[in-house]
Formats: structure tokens, C-alpha cells, sequence
């Protein structure tokens, strides 16, 4: 989400959107939801780098909305190699609250150059 739009004030009855492009928009959020995706800023990075990188990406993004880990309820996990299953869940596990998990999947996908790794995540905001 961009800088700009930092602590966004939820509207519960309609749908919001947030840093919209001509093809998405950064966050929607509706009825108490916001849901967006992460790729790493840094393709440059290895695996382990992009998946630390997401996973960062998504604690800011959760602060932006007014939410936190403990309100996450889905994550679906893109990898370009299932091999790499290891590592995102050496790093999901030190991540994720434990006992406050979301529902997760984790698939195999060809992912655009250089990237490793794509999350799309949905959190309740508290309004």
C-alpha cells in the first residue's frame, strides 16, 4: 500500500480500494476484510530473502489497515519450486502466532522472472 494511504479509516459498508493501477488495486477492503497481495520487493533476493521480504511486506500492510498476525484468516502461498516448501515453512512457523493460524495452501506456480514467491492474504480489520 503506499505511504500516502497509511492508517486508512475502514468503512464497513462499502468497498474500498487502495493504490489502484490501471490492472489492481494495492488493498480492497469490504464488510471488515482487507485483502492484496505480496511479491518481494527485491527480486534480486534468493528464496529465503523474498519469502522474509513478503512476510515483512505483510506486517506493514497489516498495520496500515489496523490489523495485526493474530487477524489474518487466509494466506494462499504461491512458490515457483515446491522444493522451496522448506524454507517458507521454517520461516511461516517463526512468523505465524501461534495458536491464532490462518487458513493456508501452499501451490506450485510458473511465477514472473526472478520471483519465487507470491502471497495473496485477507485480514479482519478492526474498524
Amino acid at each position: 500500500m503506499p505511504q500516502a494511504e497509511a492508517n486508512v479509516k475502514v468503512v464497513m459498508s462499502k468497498i474500498q480500494r487502495f493504490g489502484e493501477s490501471a490492472r489492481w488495486s494495492e488493498v480492497v477492503i469490504y464488510r471488515g476484510e482487507a485483502r492484496w497481495v505480496e511479491v518481494a520487493d527485491d527480486a534480486t533476493a534468493d528464496v529465503r530473502g523474498q519469502i522474509a521480504q513478503v512476510l515483512t511486506q505483510i506486517n506493514v500492510t497489516l498495520d496500515r489497515v489496523g490489523s495485526s498476525r493474530t487477524g489474518l484468516i487466509q494466506v494462499l502461498i504461491f512458490l515457483a519450486d515446491l522444493k522451496d516448501g522448506s524454507i517458507l515453512n521454517e520461516l511461516w512457523d517463526e512468523w505465524v502466532p501461534t495458536g491464532q493460524l490462518p487458513i493456508r495452501a501452499c501451490v506450485e506456480a510458473k511465477l514472473a522472472p526472478g520471483y519465487f514467491v507470491e502471497m495473496v492474504i485477507s485480514a479482519a480489520v478492526i474498524g
